[in-house]
């Protein structure tokens, strides 16, 4: 729907930016200009970066990425803007649901950057998860991955504020398309235009052919994709989702069923899956605080164009 607007490029899921962050001390000081050939090589040749699918000439983005500002983020918007480019457009985005977790990252490399959280339910995304090709954890982690995309986005929303953090209900979107996509233009600071409400006709162009998990996208904006958790969910795991996930569901518009209590064992597993998820995050986190010392602060590292 983004990429339809005519001054906005949104790619396919990529795998570079994180990838290059929690790598970044590999390649140096990006002042040297080997570094950032280095560097540009490095995310135009790896495999799973999936820089292939952003259909663009490898050595040409190489040679923009090196040509670049010394900083990793002007590195990495280097790519996007290139992807702009290709469809002559003057703003890029990229999306990717696991940058909820990295919000701080995403701000230390794009100190500019606005931030588009789109809610669904959180039972929907749960159904939609377990029947993805590509996902293999289990219910439970789906679960908690929810639960924590809801909080960490309800933290970002405070830390950032309402120019940099815009919420956006799935289930508002797909019924009003036209009233949900205005609201985004005016937090992006432009005009809504009714090309949005088209996404078929630019999805062929943009998503590669092998991600047929796409394909809704290839239709009409259908507002029954909606509610499908019924028929996708086992009775145990609706009553696990409405036992641990209620007080959110319910603060972001959706009503809970009112069925049983999910059962002592079903909760203690859910427990011990939260809990290492959690644990992951604050190593994650704690490492990350450690490798910064020393780096440029935020302030110091000029914003690249988005």
């Amino acid at each position: 729907m983004v990429h339809a607007h005519p001054r906005f490029a949104i790619p396919p899921e990529t795998r570079f930016v994180l990838d290059a962050y929690q790598r970044r001390r590999e390649f140096g000081d990006l002042r040297v200009a080997a570094n950032r050939h280095r560097l540009a090589a490095w995310i135009v040749r790896t495999e799973r970066h999936r820089f292939a699918d952003l259909g663009l000439d490898p050595d040409r983005t190489a040679a923009a990425i090196a040509a670049a500002p010394p900083t990793l983020g002007s590195a990495i918007g280097t790519v996007f803007r290139c992807y702009a480019e290709r469809f002559g457009k003057p703003r890029w985005g990229d999306k990717r649901p696991g940058y909820y977790q990295h919000v701080d990252v995403i701000t230390r490399l794009f100190p500019g950057a606005q931030f588009v959280h789109v809610v669904r339910d959180g039972r929907d995304c749960v159904g939609s998860l377990k029947h993805q090709p590509w996902y293999r954890p289990d219910s439970y982690a789906a679960i908690a991955t929810w639960a924590e995309a809801v909080d960490y986005g309800d933290a970002a929303a405070d830390r950032l504020g309402p120019g940099s953090y815009h919420r956006l209900r799935f289930e508002s979107l797909i019924e009003h398309p036209e009233r949900e996509l205005a609201a985004l233009c005016a937090f992006l600071g432009e005009e809504y235009d009714p090309a949005m409400c088209e996404p078929a006709a630019v999805a062929r162009v943009v998503l590669p052919a092998r991600k047929t998990w796409h394909d809704r996208t290839l239709g009409p904006v259908d507002p029954a994709a909606q509610g499908t958790w019924r028929a996708r969910l086992d009775p145990w795991e609706i009553e696990l989702c409405e036992t641990v996930l209620a007080g959110r569901l319910r603060a972001n518009g959706y009503e809970v069923s009112g069925g049983r209590r999910a059962s002592p064992s079903r909760l203690a597993r859910y427990a011990a899956t939260a809990s290492a998820r959690r644990l992951a995050h604050r190593k994650r986190r704690m490492t990350d605080t450690v490798r910064r010392l020393g780096e440029p602060s935020p302030a110091e590292v000029p914003a690249p164009p988005h």
